[in-house]
């Protein structure tokens, strides 16, 4: 809900209230809630409740530096490890983005997630995996309310340089897929990064 923009950006979020809302007793919804502050999704109101944050251009920034400095290393170590089932499950990712076209960017940017995420499993480091899970999480806040990124998406430039590290990757050579990936988060960077001032907040409530 908070991903998807439901659960607005500065909207104050009663225990109570989601515990009704999905008929569910308090303990479940108080521990999901508790989750949420650890992954800094939202902050403590005392006696209030909870409060969605908002996601500022600071928060974008380190998630994408955050990923620069992790998805390379997976990108590397997925060429090192891949067998014929991971480059199967690769190559229907990129079929799967392809043919979502460039008119329907949200269901690409699932497809290209799923990209990203089957690399990164096939790294096989769970702590690796685990960290550029919630950095996509994060991503898919700011895809929400970013066009800039959506064009990147329908961009054909997208999937040519998910082509490029499938490349790599299928051929075993890891510098490569290291490289191709990072140029890759290089243009999501610039594309991000377009008309955003430093202190501009991409979700406001």
């Amino acid at each position: 809900m908070i991903l998807t923009g439901e659960l607005a950006p500065g909207q104050v979020v009663i225990e109570s209230d989601l515990a009704e809302r999905f008929d569910s007793s308090k303990t479940p919804v108080r521990e999901a809630l508790h989750q949420l502050v650890t992954e800094g999704l939202v902050s403590v109101l005392p006696k209030k409740g909870y409060l969605v944050r908002p996601m500022t251009q600071q928060d974008l920034t380190e998630v994408l530096d955050l990923r620069m400095l992790l998805e390379p290393h997976a990108a590397a170590e997925c060429a090192r490890f891949a067998d014929a089932e991971t480059i199967g499950r690769l190559r229907e990712c990129l079929d799967r983005q392809e043919a979502a076209g460039p008119k329907n960017p949200m269901a690409r940017t699932e497809r290209a997630r799923s990209f990203h995420l089957e690399i990164a499993h096939s790294a096989r480091s769970t702590r690796l995996l685990s960290s550029l899970q919630r950095c996509y999480a994060e991503m898919v806040r700011a895809q929400h309310v970013l066009p800039q990124l959506r064009d990147h998406l329908g961009n054909p430039r997208e999937l040519e340089e998910h082509e490029a590290i499938y490349k790599a990757i299928t051929e075993g050579q890891s510098a490569a897929a290291a490289e191709a990936m990072r140029v890759h988060l290089r243009t999501i960077r610039s594309t991000m990064g377009v008309d955003l001032g430093a202190e501009a907040l991409l979700w406001r409530g």
